[in-house]
């Protein structure tokens, strides 16, 4: 039987779509599977917002561990907040740059 594939989540701020998108598809041609933050077209409401960053959360909960993408070691405040979760659900968690 397969071993299953190591689950990587990826948290960023979705100003690095092109850092994210790279990201992914460097994990997912190693071999694991992917679950990023979700690209939404235009404007949110408070409530879309909230829900998406609860929706990111149970991502987080899916993941073995937690590949934070941040371009010259940038890290957002609900990027802090997804490290923070991730951390104390247990979840490895590494860093594209340096922070």
């Amino acid at each position: 039987m397969p071993v299953r594939p190591e689950i990587v989540c990826l948290c960023g701020s979705t100003r690095f779509t092109v850092e994210l998108r790279a990201a992914n598809r460097e994990l997912t041609l190693a071999g694991a599977v992917v679950v990023a933050p979700s690209e939404v077209d235009g404007p949110l409401t408070d409530d879309q917002r909230t829900a998406l960053g609860t929706l990111h959360l149970r991502k987080i909960d899916l993941a073995d561990r937690v590949l934070v993408v941040n371009p010259d070691g940038y890290v957002g405040e609900s990027t802090r907040q997804e490290i923070a979760y991730a951390r104390a659900a247990g979840k490895p968690v590494s860093f594209t740059d340096s922070v």
